[in-house]
């Protein structure tokens, strides 16, 4: 059968992955108003598909809806990255534990290492880094755990982002993730969690002791 060209993404679909790449670089500044008309017409689109986009990046915590005010890119206060990365803490050993024990392909995980070692910039960087942990605990086969997870990876990218621009910490974070997965590699599914449960407390107590304030 003859293969059929990947489908165009739909304008809202254009219009959330702008919008967020946009945030996660810096172009759009913490506490940044994000207005519907002035998005919409520098997209060359109606503002349906921005509005959506918005509800989208709402939902997954990079914008706020104020009352009154409008849509504002979303600031982390120190807080608030303490408490997704505690929920990382809580949920994501277990969910590496449960995936690798089924036989999780690691394909995906080498190759999204290899793309956070080529990034250029820090947002790049980051998300090549939450598509390696995603990859590895996608395999649990438990939809609530994996759905909490999923729902933090753009607040999360937000965060390291902020964070490695005060505490560039990421080349110790590469060694950590090569460790993680040479134990996935290995099927040792025990180990796969330590080791995930240690790199996330790590990057837990610099937040607590000040070291990152975004």
């Amino acid at each position: 059968m003859p293969a059929f060209p990947a489908s165009p993404p739909s304008r809202t679909e254009f219009a959330l992955q702008t919008i967020k790449q946009r945030i996660l670089s810096g172009q759009f500044a913490p506490g940044e108003a994000l207005v519907e008309s002035e998005l919409a017409h520098e997209l060359a689109m109606s503002k349906t598909p921005v509005r959506e986009a918005l509800k989208t990046l709402e939902t997954s915590g990079l914008v706020v809806v104020q009352p009154y005010i409008g849509v504002r890119v979303r600031s982390l206060s120190q807080a608030d990255a303490i408490a997704i990365y505690e929920t990382r803490l809580l949920l994501e050993p277990e969910a590496v534990r449960r995936s690798v024990a089924r036989g999780v392909d690691s394909a995906r995980a080498r190759t999204a290492l290899e793309e956070a070692q080529l990034a250029s910039d820090a947002p790049t960087r980051s998300l090549a880094n939450r598509a390696f942990h995603a990859s590895l605990w996608a395999g649990a086969h438990n939809a609530v755990l994996t759905g909490i997870l999923e729902g933090l990876r753009d607040q999360t990218a937000l965060a390291a982002v902020g964070t490695w621009s005060r505490d560039p910490s990421w080349r110790g974070e590469a060694d950590e993730h090569d460790r993680i997965l040479a134990a996935v590699e290995a099927a040792d599914a025990d180990r796969a969690a330590e080791l995930t449960r240690r790199h996330i407390a790590g990057f837990l107590e610099r937040l607590r002791q000040g070291g990152a304030t975004t």
